[in-house]
């Protein structure tokens, strides 16, 4: 199997050198530089691809744009056809953050994906993982995990940092999208005065960060974490506690009444994450369908 390091000229798994690659956008720099990095190498080859999950905020079009404008080529909008939001995913299933896993990413980005990869055999998919050593360790994880797609990693191959990826986006003058005023990413935020928004998998400092900047999005989503809670009849929870001794224990946004026993995150000096996170469809290393144990309808 070949290495992170490589930007290939077969694809290893099927010994294809020709055909599309699939450069995923997600929203972000990160991916945004990867792509570009991709069409360098392989030109017109490249298709630029974006999930839209319907919870993207408006700015992120205009970064779209912008690319490409800068990049001279279109990027193609996906999206799925069985549900229109993640909320609607969190009611269906009754989770919003499973153990392998947010069941949006799964429905909104994995099964999108998987579909149009499936219109032909491709020769390989670039994802926007950058040389943080977090970061190499996803990307050896994918590639060891979905060798067919045959996953390509840029911003590794030419080492680039964080630092770098927002470098060359001011080098191609373009703005990154507002969400990053804020937050080292743009996943699910929303329009900032919009009731909804916030990623399930951003941690217990990110979502004390919303608490303080967006409090009508906590609140809507903490009235969420309560619905499918009463529905289910347990506690349904985005955080969970990561304190010594008390590693895996639920946590509300804000406290609810039928379960006055489970904290909520204002018992923890949370912080943000200290390396970015990227929307991608591979946050879960397991079908959605197996961990619930029930058929997908």
């Amino acid at each position: 199997m070949r290495v992170i390091d490589e930007m290939p000229s077969v694809n290893p798994f099927n010994d294809k050198r020709d055909g599309r690659i699939i450069g995923w956008v997600s929203g972000g720099v990160a991916s945004a530089v990867a792509c570009k990095l991709a069409l360098d190498e392989w030109g017109d080859r490249v298709e630029l691809i974006f999930c839209d999950t319907s919870w993207e905020h408006p700015d992120t079009f205009r970064f779209i744009d912008d690319l490409e404008k800068a990049f001279g080529v279109k990027v193609k909008f996906i999206k799925s056809h069985r549900f229109s939001n993640p909320e609607e995913i969190w009611r269906k299933y009754k989770g919003m953050n499973f153990a392998h896993g947010a069941p949006c990413s799964t429905s909104l980005k994995k099964e999108v994906r998987i579909k149009e990869q499936e219109t032909q055999e491709d020769f390989a998919q670039i994802f926007g993982f950058d040389n943080d050593a977090k970061e190499r360790k996803r990307a050896t994880n994918m590639l060891m995990n979905n060798p067919d797609l045959n996953p390509v990693f840029p911003l590794i191959a030419k080492g680039y940092s964080r630092e770098d990826v927002f470098k060359e986006v001011q080098r191609l003058g373009i703005e990154p999208p507002k969400p990053y005023q804020h937050f080292l990413n743009n996943n699910c935020i929303g329009a900032f005065d919009a009731p909804y928004g916030g990623c399930v998998q951003g941690g217990i400092g990110y979502w004390q960060k919303i608490k303080n900047l967006f409090p009508h999005k906590y609140d809507y989503m903490a009235n969420i974490e309560h619905e499918i809670s009463r529905d289910k009849g347990e506690p349904v929870t985005i955080c969970k506690d990561q304190r010594k001794g008390r590693q895996g224990n639920r946590l509300f946004l804000k406290k609810c009444e039928e379960w006055p026993e489970v904290e909520c995150i204002d018992v923890i000096q949370g912080k943000q994450p200290i390396t970015p996170f990227e929307c991608n469809g591979f946050c879960n290393t397991l079908d959605l369908m197996d961990i619930m144990g029930m058929e997908d309808s």
